[in-house]
């Protein structure tokens, strides 16, 4: 990395005034902010810039290479199996990793699965898992090797030495409205994605009221910046835009979302959560040249389910035990006769203030706690039917769960539109 001197206010300017920032000024800045010679402010107006005025590919993809230059980089090109991974830009339901990650070692690939803790409204992958007893997040380097070459999958916390600078500018962007700068939402999964190692990579970008992005042009234009991210890093990267204007499946919460992918693991399920697995499935295997093969066979005869309890046990956690399950519940019903419509960011919400959620980093979730569709966008019911459940061990938090409710279960006379579960797939 070059070790040029700039001074941060030109870095600045140059972005301010619509210019393109130089290889040298990209390496120079990101790393100068890491060890702290950039001060937060100086960078607040950097990330504003590039918020209003954008980055050129060039841009983004050095931006992306100095936050990767910040850490560790994994290499798991030694392993007996191609080596893929999935990401999933976040929604409400969505729990896809869980069946996924055994379902695709089962079929013969290599699944580093580095994940995340939820924060707001979407759930987090490793406070879902931790709803089992027993099971731990935190992996060594040899541990997550050796679990890959014995079992394909592994589910675990990143390793803190990946892409250091991400983590601080993530911090940043969060309390600076700049959370929104496509350049850095891309750079910002894609260094620690490419960090992760692995040769192939599937995105999943979701796009409706229940995801971080609520457009479709928005979706896909990320989509197409991280795939243009991976492709320069020399990772095999795809993406799909898939639809999050209603829940995915039928659960929002931790235990009831592992509950929820134990049952597609078993060959049942909700349709939709059944088809986005199986979608995500054969486009990472076909990524690493594996496209012969059909998970739906692997979820058929059990494959993926024995592949999900070494998985799980690897991890200490005990496939067999008991979920937890919240201590208090409380039903919603249906205000009419007539068709049923549901708002994704509605119900996250409501699962978040149930206790699912947290609203800072260092907030502990409960295990049981969530929403539990009885009934799912299109479905006609009556009115007073049961629709939802809600679920927490903290029966003060109902009230505020309802709040977030109001207007999250519409009903009208006519049915909605059908809604594809896939909108676009972006290639290189």
């Amino acid at each position: 990395m070059s070790q040029q001197q700039f001074a941060a206010v030109d870095v600045i300017r140059t972005k301010r005034d619509r210019g393109e920032l130089s290889d040298a000024q990209i390496d120079w800045v990101v790393d100068a902010y890491t060890r702290g010679e950039v001060a937060e402010e100086q960078m607040s107006a950097l990330a504003m810039a590039v918020l209003l005025n954008g980055m050129t590919r060039a841009e983004v993809s050095r931006w992306t290479g100095a936050m990767i230059a910040s850490g560790a980089r994994l290499d798991f090109t030694d392993l007996p199996r191609p080596s893929v991974d999935k990401h999933s830009t976040g929604g409400v339901g969505d729990k896809t990793t869980l069946p996924l990650a055994p379902l695709v070692a089962a079929c013969g690939a290599a699944v580093p699965q580095l994940s995340g803790r939820g924060l707001g409204h979407t759930g987090g992958t490793l406070d879902k898992l931790e709803a089992i007893p027993g099971w731990r997040a935190s992996l060594t380097l040899p541990e997550i090797r050796a679990q890959l070459t014995d079992l394909g999958a592994v589910i675990c916390a990143a390793t803190g030495d990946l892409a250091p600078a991400d983590k601080k500018l993530y911090a940043l962007r969060d309390v600076t409205g700049t959370v929104e700068a496509i350049p850095l939402i891309a750079s910002s999964i894609m260094s620690k994605k490419i960090a992760e190692g692995t040769s192939a990579l599937v995105l999943d970008v979701k796009t409706g009221s229940g995801a971080f992005m609520k457009e479709l042009a928005q979706s896909v234009e990320l989509a197409r910046t991280m795939v243009d991210l991976g492709t320069d890093a020399g990772v095999r990267t795809v993406a799909v835009v898939t639809d999050m204007s209603t829940v995915l499946g039928r659960t929002a919460g931790n235990a009831l979302e592992v509950r929820e992918s134990v049952e597609v693991l078993a060959g049942g399920g909700p349709a939709d959560l059944v088809e986005l697995t199986l979608v995500l499935a054969r486009e990472m295997l076909a990524a690493v040249g594996l496209d012969a093969v059909d998970p739906a066979d692997a979820l058929a005869d059990g494959r993926a389910m024995d592949a999900w309890r070494r998985m799980v046990a690897a991890q200490g956690g005990d496939p067999d035990a008991p979920l937890p399950v919240a201590r208090h519940t409380q039903d919603v019903l249906a205000p009419a006769d007539g068709f049923l419509h549901v708002d994704a960011m509605a119900v996250g919400v409501a699962a978040w203030r149930l206790g699912a959620g947290r609203s800072r980093r260092e907030e502990a979730v409960q295990a049981g706690a969530g929403v539990e569709l009885h009934a799912v966008r299109g479905d006609r019911v009556r009115a007073g039917q049961r629709i939802a459940t809600l679920h927490t061990d903290t029966p003060e938090r109902f009230e505020w769960a309802v709040q977030a409710l109001e207007g999250g279960f519409p009903v009208s006379a006519t049915a909605p539109e059908p809604v594809p579960l896939v909108h676009q797939r972006v290639t290189a």
